[in-house]
């Protein structure tokens, strides 16, 4: 199946298959298929207009219908379709926070971006198990830092969180406080004891354990770092000491403030 400005790869699991969509967009998010033996689930379709088409497209091509779509931490190109959020999320989409960032994209990126979704959201209550398209999806409580969504286990096999953990510094739009470093150590390590194979989110596309394992390891070096500096400047410098070839350098002034901001 071609493409034309983003990638597909597809990762089969036996009872079903995840077809990861990397959008290439301006904000680095992923997209997700969920193909069961008759039907498909579809998780953070895309926002842009472009992606939206190759989407749609593909997913046309599988031939299934589409049983449900999953709005986790992304609101995208849904259009009528109805879909289920975790419990809190239309309301928080809906707020100061979440829809002033939607507002600035509209701002920033004009009719490249998708008309936002008519459909009804239907929220889904953490700590439940649903089955659509044979496949069972966990929603359980992500990170405690994070807005109010949800790590989803898929299959037991996928484990679905905001950020797919990568071998890379992390953004200051996920590490936004040094407690955020604690709640996304705790819930990295609670995804590697769910025995998920897979590890995707809304940005980034899909890993391996090895990935989550780094992670651990470099959020408590962070964690290190911020207690034995006492200013950001010499914080970035031993950052950089650290892991003086690890891709995502130019973010850390920004990580450095978000560390430092109530110093």
């Amino acid at each position: 199946m071609a493409q034309t400005k983003g990638n597909f790869e597809v990762h089969d699991f036996d009872t079903f298959k995840l077809h990861v969509y990397y959008t290439n967009d301006a904000l680095g998010d992923a997209s997700y298929i969920i193909e069961g033996k008759d039907a498909l689930v579809t998780m953070e379709q895309p926002l842009f207009k472009d992606n939206v088409a190759e989407f749609d497209a593909y997913l046309d091509r599988l031939g299934k219908p589409v049983e449900q779509r999953i709005t986790n931490y992304h609101v995208g190109g849904t259009g009528h379709h109805d879909v289920v959020m975790a419990e809190g999320m239309p309301a928080f989409t809906k707020g100061d926070i979440y829809g002033g960032m939607m507002q600035g994209f509209a701002q920033a990126f004009g009719d490249a971006m998708t008309d936002l979704p008519t459909g009804k959201a239907t929220e889904v209550a953490f700590g439940t198990t649903h089955t659509w398209a044979g496949v069972p999806f966990e929603f359980r409580h992500g990170a405690s830092s994070d807005f109010p969504a949800a790590s989803i286990l898929i299959g037991g096999k996928v484990y679905y969180t905001h950020w797919t953990p990568a071998k890379a510094h992390v953004s200051h739009l996920q590490i936004t406080s040094p407690a955020a470093i604690d709640a996304e150590i705790a819930e990295a390590e609670r995804s590697l004891a769910s025995d998920a194979t897979l590890f995707i989110g809304g940005h980034g596309g899909a890993a391996g354990r090895d990935a989550v394992e780094f992670k651990i390891a470099y959020l408590k070096q962070l964690k290190t770092l911020r207690t034995a500096n006492a200013t950001p400047e010499t914080f970035l410098q031993a950052l950089k000491a650290a892991y003086p070839s690890l891709p995502g350098s130019e973010d850390l002034p920004d990580l450095a403030k978000a560390l430092y901001a109530n110093n």
